[in-house]
């Protein structure tokens, strides 16, 4: 039985496993973490809340990846979810409101 702790699985997950962490987090790679944060946002669907970009169950695969090379560098979560939504209306991401 999946628990809110466990991370969801499909198949590419499944052979590749988590993405690794840079051995050295640059500046590049923080740009990066927040691009994908703001593409791989989450999407409301009748399943379950699922990925906007690949509609796998969310967090994917990239969406973790990107958290985790944040937190790396000491971002807290409430500050992530902040650079995310300033993020997302500097740069126009579509947020499914009319």
């Amino acid at each position: 039985m999946r628990t809110t702790a466990t991370p969801p699985v499909d198949a590419l997950e499944q052979v590749l496993g988590e993405l690794p962490l840079p051995w050295v987090v640059t500046a590049e790679d923080l740009k990066l973490a927040l691009r994908a944060l703001l593409v791989h946002a989450p999407e409301q669907w009748p399943t379950g809340p699922l990925c906007r970009a690949d509609r796998t169950a969310y967090p994917c695969l990239l969406h973790r990846w990107a958290r985790r090379v944040l937190r790396s560098r000491g971002l807290l979560d409430e500050v992530i979810d902040g650079l995310v939504e300033r993020g997302g209306q500097l740069l126009g991401v579509p947020d499914g409101r009319s």
